[in-house]
């Protein structure tokens, strides 16, 4: 499997991961997350994982369980380390301690080397066994609400070792090594693959969307960080000027329930407008989402608070310029007048959206632009190599005695 990657990163590359993986031969190791599906921690496990077995590594992922509380509390967690402010439910830090007592005592955490993803699970280095413990955070935590922060601060300030997505995102206030790794998306994914022009329209048919007029896409959660309402305003901006259609496509989480509410919300912001359509699809809709991005003129993501947003990075793959909002790791991603534009308003998105929809050979020059960007810095293969060397880097610490 990993063979195929040759031909879009070249056999040096390929090597070199080859080379980093034999120093971790006998290591176990283990992933740690909040979801089997849904978002973009999964879905880049779901690449990861079988690719670090593949290279001879005993590598493992598993799950913790939470209730309701739990995830509501993590959701609070999340919104508040990104937002600076916070509105956390009643007794928040003791559900979730509650649930990292659970997870900690029917887990087996024998590992050598342990990725905790994100915060729902961040806890669990209170039942370190063995091992260097790795605390990878996915969402920005650079002007984070302090209660929360401080609360979960007692608890990664234990890990040997943290991983950011983005420069922007580091903590002067950790004294253990902090390492950069953006995430990625796998080129040979159902979702990211080639895909035949009479299948994308038979998909585009099949959800009431007409290939031949402009469309607008946004693959983004129904979550108030990704601005659906800022996305439905800016759409109805450029229909002032000329013919468009808007496809926003989301899909459930099990450790999001505000999704729901914000769908709802959104809906009303659509109002009967037929050419704006609010697809709700479960999360394994990987073909339904290639042939969407492939299908649109424009994508979007218009993003108040983004860790990452590898939605950016999979449309960039398929040659179509982002208008992205400037936050989190969407300015790794849409370089102004290169990939895309970066924009903080729905006026502003409007406005380059309109660019766009006019200017053709801009489009065709911002998209094989990103796709040549997202080749050198945004694949799996590059993704797979960073853990390695983290794990490897991480592993050879000395433990403070």
């Amino acid at each position: 499997m990993i063979e195929k990657y040759a031909e879009i990163i070249g056999e040096d590359e390929l090597d070199s991961i080859v080379k980093i993986a034999e120093k971790l031969k006998g290591v176990s190791v283990l992933h740690v997350n909040s979801t089997p599906s849904g978002g973009g921690v999964a879905e880049i496990l779901s690449k990861l994982i079988p690719l670090m077995r593949e290279l001879g590594i005993e590598t493992d992922w598993k799950v913790i369980r939470g209730d309701k509380d739990f995830f509501t509390v993590t959701k609070s967690f999340h919104n508040s380390l990104q937002n600076g402010f916070g509105e956390l439910p009643k007794g928040a830090f003791e559900i979730y301690n509650k649930w990292q007592e659970i997870n900690g005592n029917e887990l087996d955490l024998d590992y050598d080397i342990i990725f905790i993803h994100d915060p729902q699970p961040a806890g669990l280095i209170k039942f370190r066994k063995k091992g260097k413990w790795i605390w990878r955070c996915h969402i920005d935590i650079s002007n984070p609400y302090e209660p929360v922060w401080n609360f979960l601060k007692q608890y990664v300030q234990q890990y040997d070792s943290i991983i950011i997505s983005s420069p922007v995102f580091g903590r002067d206030d950790l004294i253990k090594p902090q390492y950069i790794v953006p995430p990625s998306i796998d080129p040979l994914s159902i979702k990211n693959r080639p895909i035949p022009e009479i299948t994308v329209r038979r998909i585009l048919y099949k959800f009431d969307v007409d290939p031949d007029r402009p469309i607008i896409t946004q693959v983004s959660r129904f979550d108030r960080a990704k601005d659906p309402l800022g996305v439905i305003k800016t759409y109805k901006l450029v229909k002032r000027h000329t013919d468009v259609q808007l496809v926003y496509v989301g899909s459930p989480a099990s450790d999001d329930p505000e999704g729901e509410i914000v769908y709802n919300e959104t809906v009303q912001a659509a109002g009967s407008d037929k050419d704006i359509k609010l697809l709700m699809l479960p999360p394994n809709s990987d073909l339904e989402i290639n042939a969407f991005q492939r299908g649109a003129t424009i994508v979007m993501q218009k993003s108040i608070k983004e860790g990452f947003g590898l939605t950016v990075s999979e449309a960039l793959w398929k040659e179509k310029p982002v208008i992205g909002g400037n936050t989190g790791g969407i300015p790794l991603q849409v370089i102004n007048n290169v990939t895309g534009y970066l924009v903080t308003t729905p006026e502003e998105a409007a406005h380059y959206t309109l660019y766009l929809l006019r200017n053709t050979n801009i489009r065709e020059r911002l998209g094989k632009n990103g796709k040549e960007h997202v080749r050198k810095n945004f694949l799996i293969t590059r993704e797979l190599r960073d853990y390695l060397m983290v794990a490897s880097l991480t592993g050879s610490q000395q433990t403070p005695t």
